[in-house]
C-alpha cells in the first residue's frame, strides 16, 4: 500500500495523541512544539489549515502543511512542509521535518514521507529546500541523502547540540 500526506482528520486524534504520549525527545516530537492536549482536536485541525493558508501565524510560525502519514487508514508518521521560512527555521528547522511512529520504523516510511513532503513543497513553488537534522541522528540523515540532499555543513546550535544542514 502506498503511503499519502494528507491533512490530520478526526480520526486520527487517538492514534496521534498516543504518538505524542510516546515521544520522550521534545526535538522529536510527534505533534507540533506548541501543541496544546487541552485544544479540542477539531479545533486543532481548523488551526492547523488557517497555518497551512497563512492566516492568523503567530510570530514564530509561518506558512505550513502538518500532515498525517497514512497506509491503508493506519496513522505510521507525520510531516511539517513549511513554505517559507524565518528565522528560526532558516538556522535549524529547515522547509520539511518529519517524524515515525516508532512501531512503523524502519520500513521505508520516513523516505516515503520526505519524498511526498518535497513533491508538496515544490507544489508551493519552494526552490531549493533546506533539512536539517542532529549529527548523530544516522537515521534520518540517511534519509535526507537518499531523497538527494546535499550536507552543505554540521552546525552547533544554541543548546550545544551538533546538526547537519542539507540542501535538496
Amino acid at each position: 500500500m502506498p503511503l499519502i500526506l494528507r491533512p490530520f482528520g478526526l480520526a486520527d486524534e487517538a492514534p496521534a495523541r498516543a504518538a505524542g504520549a510516546e515521544s520522550k525527545d521534545p526535538g522529536q516530537n510527534f505533534l507540533p512544539f506548541d501543541f496544546d492536549s487541552r485544544m479540542p482536536w477539531a479545533e486543532w485541525i481548523g488551526l492547523m489549515e488557517r497555518y497551512r493558508q497563512g492566516v492568523d501565524l503567530p510570530e514564530y510560525r509561518v506558512r505550513a502543511a502538518f500532515l498525517a502519514a497514512d497506509v491503508a487508514g493506519q496513522l505510521v508518521g507525520r510531516a511539517s512542509v513549511r513554505f517559507e521560512l524565518n528565522d528560526f527555521f532558516v538556522f535549524r528547522g529547515g522547509h520539511i521535518g518529519y517524524n515515525v511512529i516508532p512501531a512503523f520504523r524502519r520500513r521505508g516510511y520516513a523516505t516515503a514521507i520526505l519524498r511526498e513532503s518535497i513533491e508538496i513543497a515544490r507544489s508551493e513553488v519552494v526552490g531549493a529546500l533546506l533539512l536539517t537534522c542532529d549529527d548523530d541522528n544516522l537515521g534520518s540523515a540517511t534519509v535526507i541523502e537518499r531523497c538527494g540532499g546535499v550536507l552543505e555543513a554540521i552546525a552547533i546550535d544554541d543548546d550545544g547540540v551538533a546538526f547537519r544542514r542539507y540542501w535538496i
